[in-house]
């Protein structure tokens, strides 16, 4: 298990440093703009001078390693942000990010597997084929359709929420640059504010899941463990609640395990839309505005998510299904 789990690791490593040095060849190879303040411009030809921007990218590759190891320094944003670091760039960014994707998947875990399993245990009836038709048209339509439908109905036709996007931090009483300002995010003003994106994400999460749960529960249902159960005097609530249930969610777990991990990537589109000042929309602003640091930052944010939701998913088997045998691979 352990021997596995290492292996894993060192694999997850590889991966992730050369994906790293790929994006910083090409960030490196694009083409640098300088912003019209002067002052800025000597702060930033600065900067560029001692990271060693006029020498091979392979010293400057080495520059930049050297600064994380030794300093923890990812680099600075002249854009975004004027000469503030990028860790605390990012930083600032990602309570919106995890608090709108956590209250989304604290709606639609439970519905999504509930959903599921009604589906299966009424297998090729009406309540069924009605249920596959509507998880159909949510795993098909995109994310932001659903956002714009959201914002529409409950903003400009029933008027049940305020406003169209998040409120800002100064909008529900607090100063932005105060050490407090964290707390803007659990007031009411603004959880009422994050209820349209919350249900825009939670659609595709609840048909993702909905579907997977009776596609596993319905196999499960036709093992012979189950007539088994049955003929033992069990009736098919009981032979399902105690059997059926719990082998159908080993392959669930590390699913719903991933998505917790991966509430922290955020969503560029919906924070886009309404205005979600989060990892994704920092991301989009970087491309947009040519902050590279802030760029590569958020690339090997996004990469080592991505990496960890894998590693965590395959190690969960493990600990989830006794039957597997991962040091065996």
């Amino acid at each position: 298990m352990w021997k596995y789990v290492l292996k894993r690791l060192l694999l997850m490593l590889v991966t992730f440093f050369i994906i790293c040095t790929i994006c910083f060849v090409l960030i490196r190879l694009l083409p640098r703009e300088l912003p019209n303040d002067k002052n800025l411009q000597e702060l930033i030809k600065a900067r560029w001078e001692a990271l060693g921007y006029n020498k091979p990218l392979p010293v400057q590759f080495w520059i930049y390693l050297k600064n994380i190891f030794t300093k923890w320094d990812f680099g600075t944003s002249w854009y975004i942000e004027k000469n503030i670091p990028v860790t605390e760039v990012l930083g600032k960014r990602l309570l919106p990010t995890v608090l709108v994707n956590l209250y989304s998947l604290i709606v639609s875990i439970p519905l999504g597997i509930a959903l599921g399993i009604f589906a299966a245990i009424k297998k090729n009836k009406w309540q069924d084929h009605v249920i596959s038709i509507v998880v159909m048209l949510f795993v098909s339509i995109p994310s932001y359709v659903y956002a714009f439908l959201v914002q529409y109905l409950l903003f400009f036709k029933l008027r049940l929420i305020d406003t169209p996007t998040l409120y800002s931090i100064a909008d529900v009483g607090f100063d932005p640059d105060a050490a407090n300002a964290w707390q803007a995010y659990f007031t009411p003003q603004m959880f009422k504010s994050m209820i349209m994106p919350i249900i825009a994400l939670s659609f595709g999460e609840i048909a993702g899941l909905c579907r997977f749960t009776r596609a596993e529960l319905t196999e499960t249902l036709t093992q012979d463990y189950m007539l088994l159960a049955r003929t033992k005097g069990l009736t098919r609530g009981q032979a399902t609640r105690r059997h059926a249930l719990k082998n159908a969610m080993v392959p669930i777990l590390p699913m719903i395990i991933s998505s917790f991990i991966g509430i922290l990537g955020g969503s560029m589109i919906i924070e886009q839309i309404f205005s979600i000042p989060g990892v994704g929309d920092l991301y989009i602003k970087s491309i947009t505005l040519f902050d590279y640091d802030v760029f590569m930052l958020d690339t090997i944010f996004y990469v080592l998510i991505g990496l960890l939701a894998g590693i965590v998913v395959d190690i969960s088997y493990g600990f989830i299904d006794p039957r597997i045998r991962m040091g065996e691979r």
